[in-house]
């Protein structure tokens, strides 16, 4: 996974970003999906969708990862007074986790960031119990996403819907929803581990 261009640090990190985030995006893309137990952010930049994933859910034990060293700072510094919080630099496509350790594994706008993204997918199954669920969401394969990344010259690998459905199903997710909004610029998805 390619660290973020500086441009996407310097979003990540404002103050207008994390009131969308929280505000608005977290609950659009949990779209109900009740967390619970322990939790894994994959790719949490600088942690605002971590810092409303706990505001929302008391109770969680929550871990925000992100590759990018200056994003974990950025995401520590963030979280550090909330409890139950532990950030850590992890690649998601060789999480430092053993196999059935979290109950729900979110991903924000973090996967067109990989390149080896069917390795990703295959990593959150494998840290997930049975039973439990990925859910997030991600830009979809069109013009105006491919726009935004070549013009921040980050390397990326957007997906298209099915892309990521047959994706999920291949790494052995069931229940797969994978549903566009934001007149198809995006698409939030959910699957449950068996």
């Amino acid at each position: 996974m390619p660290i973020m261009s500086t441009a996407e640090q310097v979003f990540c990190r404002s103050a207008p970003w994390r009131a969308f985030a929280s505000g608005v995006v977290l609950p659009w893309a949990l779209d109900g999906t009740p967390l619970r137990g322990d939790v894994l952010e994959l790719g949490s930049g600088s942690g605002a969708m971590a810092e409303g994933m706990m505001r929302t859910h008391p109770g969680i034990r929550l871990t925000a990862t992100d590759l990018d060293a200056a994003m974990v700072r950025a995401a520590g510094a963030r979280l550090s007074g909330l409890p139950d919080v532990t950030v850590e630099q992890a690649d998601v496509t060789a999480l430092p986790f053993g196999d059935s350790a979290f109950d729900v594994v979110t991903s924000h706008l973090m996967l067109h960031h990989v390149i080896a993204w069917p390795a990703a997918l295959a990593e959150a199954a494998r840290v997930l119990r049975p039973g439990g669920v990925l859910v997030g969401y991600d830009f979809t394969d069109t013009r105006f996403a491919r726009l935004i990344h070549w013009a921040d010259r980050s390397p990326h690998r957007i997906l298209a819907v099915d892309e990521l459905w047959h994706g999920l199903e291949a790494v052995g997710f069931e229940d797969v929803s994978v549903r566009t909004s934001y007149r198809d610029h995006v698409m939030r998805f959910h699957a449950r581990r068996p």
